[in-house]
């Protein structure tokens, strides 16, 4: 009977991966099948005209990529500091559970209530308007706790020779961090910054309101009154009159275009997470 049930576990977890693998690959290949006759130089390279119906998505992908760059900015030395401060800091292990909570808690909010918020903070009370900036205020909020789970990971996986060794040489503990805990896990950042810059970089909600806008928009010229044109809502903008087959090209091109983007972040962090759980097993 154990065999038998054993059996069936791993025929069940074998289908339901064989399952989700094939809807992922379905997905991929819808879009990139509908969406690769947009997809040219001059549709990569030349703005939006005529409403979305010609032209490209050039600013499209700069504005996405300035709001994933603040975004990093803005959540990589916080991530930082909060992983630090689970693994190094915190002695109490019920100390550790409650801030591990918390970034539970955190990564559990809908992305409309960060919109929402950032719409009453930023862009009411601050008077800052749509505001790149609050975008990725915003966007690095959200990635906060995809980053500091994946770092803390990794220091819990370093292995506690290195630090024992370090403390023997008279290291402080704020040069075992810059010199020990910090290089032997960098990867960790790594590997939940690219993570979580894919989530953002797809996220509508949250800058719909505060940070980006239809049309009009080039380069950011400041803070205020600053907004920037991104993939993320051109999609949804332009999926609302896709009955005219000239834009529902270009919604299809625009998907695609976001699709590798996000392919791009996630497949690059696959080989540093790979070697975090690698390495957690044999320590």
């Amino acid at each position: 009977m154990r065999r038998a049930l054993d059996r069936f576990l791993i025929l069940a977890s074998g289908l339901c991966a064989a399952l989700a693998v094939a809807v992922i690959a379905l997905i991929v290949v819808a879009i990139a099948w509908r969406g690769g006759s947009a997809l040219s130089w001059q549709f990569l390279t030349e703005q939006i005209r005529l409403v979305g119906a010609a032209g490209g998505v050039f600013y499209n992908i700069v504005g996405t990529l300035i709001l994933v760059g603040a975004a990093l900015l803005v959540s990589a030395p916080v991530a930082t500091s909060v992983a630090l401060l689970h693994g190094v800091y915190l002695r109490s292990e019920r100390a550790r559970e409650r801030l591990w909570l918390a970034l539970s808690v955190l990564s559990g909010v809908p992305s409309i209530l960060f919109g929402l918020f950032g719409l009453v903070l930023f862009v009411k009370f601050f008077g800052w308007g749509k505001s790149w900036l609050t975008g990725g205020i915003l966007l690095g909020v959200m990635m906060l706790p995809t980053v500091a789970v994946a770092l803390i990971e990794r220091i819990q996986a370093l292995p506690r020779k290195y630090v024992e060794a370090a403390a023997g040489l008279g290291l402080r503990q704020s040069q075992i961090i810059w010199s020990v805990i910090l290089p032997q896990c960098a990867s960790g950042l790594v590997t939940g910054s690219l993570l979580g810059l894919a989530r953002a970089a797809g996220e509508t909600a949250p800058i719909m309101f505060t940070a980006t806008i239809f049309a009009g928009a080039t380069l950011p010229h400041g803070i205020r009154e600053s907004p920037v044109l991104t993939l993320p809502y051109h999609i949804f903008i332009l999926s609302q009159d896709s009955f005219d087959p000239a834009v529902g090209a270009k919604v299809w091109g625009a998907a695609l275009v976001l699709l590798g983007l996000v392919l791009t972040l996630s497949l690059a962090a696959l080989p540093a997470r790979l070697k975090i759980h690698e390495e957690a097993r044999h320590g």
